[in-house]
């Protein structure tokens, strides 16, 4: 995700933190030092820690219940709003959509359990008022349980209404109505929060409208690319470039073609890197004519051969800000490679050819 930074790599998946996120910590910090100075804003920031430390562990049951299903989570983003777990690809059976979906909620009832154990809180959670440190933190996990099972999209209950409805209905028609139910919450909360003065509440039935517009148009295109593999969207006509190869020869080649993007390939082949057209014209801008196309290319693209499912390949677009994924035959040579620009330009035609039938 963009503007996001790495903190830490667990159980095989990143953990990053969100620009606005760092903000949250210091608007928390602020309003504790304006209450009760100093040992006031390290409480807030200490407790903001801690819950979003809940909220990691809640991201985690996803990406651990994915993992037993051979699903892989690149990485966890910490927002102001809770956490994001990016999985690899979401599970085709509906049984394990729904087990994914409820580990995260499992989690935060299990976190909760312990720590209201230990405030001794267990028969009369309430809510949280500031009054202990465990209890409001026992608290928060339980709402946080309670309200990602509510049976709309983002939630993890859209999922598991999604899932239970794809059976039926299939996962387009499924998507729409869990997506609509979101959409409907979200109306609901902005209302709510702005007549009540409730801010915050606005701003998540805000993101709420959003994330669900955001599901509802990525399954559409998985199921444009439903029955594609990589074969039927690469790009096969392009001009490569060499790890050795200045920026003003990839200047030239940028000029001749009309390529955004340039494979950077060893002798025998095989890809190493893209260049992407806005790193040249960065570095170009700067001056660096003769630095090398090996100092500025991304590396660490992922390949896939020509019979990869192409809503994996959009998967892997995704991950880590990847210009392209590359196509390779058996030998690990690249014969091609894949684009967001491609897939949606399929899209299109795909769409286009059912209107005219």
């Amino acid at each position: 995700m963009a503007w996001s930074w790495p903190l830490v790599r667990l159980f095989g998946s990143e953990v990053r933190v969100h620009a606005t996120f760092l903000l949250l910590l210091a608007f928390v910090a602020l309003s504790g030092w304006q209450a009760g100075g100093a040992a006031a804003a390290a409480a807030n920031v200490l407790f903001v820690l801690a819950l979003f430390a809940c909220v990691v562990a809640h991201e985690f049951g996803h990406a651990l219940m994915a993992r037993r299903y051979g699903i892989a989570t690149p990485d966890i983003t910490l927002l102001p709003i809770g956490g994001l777990a990016r999985l690899e690809r979401m599970p085709e059976a509906p049984a394990r959509e729904i087990a994914v979906a409820l580990a995260g909620p499992a989690v935060s009832f299990g976190l909760w359990l312990v720590l209201a154990l230990l405030a001794g809180t267990l028969t009369d959670p309430g809510l949280p008022d500031g009054g202990s440190f465990v209890a409001d933190l026992a608290a928060i996990n339980l709402m946080l349980a309670v309200f990602n099972l509510l049976p709309a999209f983002p939630m993890d209950g859209g999922r598991v209404l999604r899932a239970a409805l794809s059976a039926r209905w299939g996962p387009a028609k499924a998507t729409a109505v869990a997506a609509r139910a979101g959409q409907a919450m979200a109306v609901l909360f902005v209302v709510v929060g702005l007549a009540g003065g409730q801010v915050l509440l606005a701003l998540i039935g805000v993101f709420i409208w959003i994330a669900a517009a955001s599901e509802q148009g990525e399954a559409r295109l998985r199921g444009a690319l439903a029955g594609l593999t990589a074969r039927d969207a690469m790009i096969t006509a392009f001009e490569p470039l060499a790890p050795e190869d200045t920026l003003q020869a990839a200047a030239a080649a940028l000029i001749r073609t009309t390529q955004h993007e340039f494979p950077v390939l060893d002798p025998a082949a095989r890809p190493v890197g893209f260049l992407t057209r806005q790193a040249l014209f960065r570095a170009m801008a700067e001056g660096e004519r003769t630095a090398h196309v090996a100092e500025l290319m991304t590396r660490d693209i992922p390949a896939v051969p020509l019979t990869r499912p192409l809503p994996e390949v959009m998967a892997l677009l995704g991950a880590d800000g990847a210009p392209a994924v590359a196509v390779c035959d058996r030998a690990g040579r690249m014969i091609g490679y894949v684009t967001i620009e491609t897939l949606g330009e399929l899209t299109m035609l795909r769409g286009r050819e059912s209107d005219l039938a």
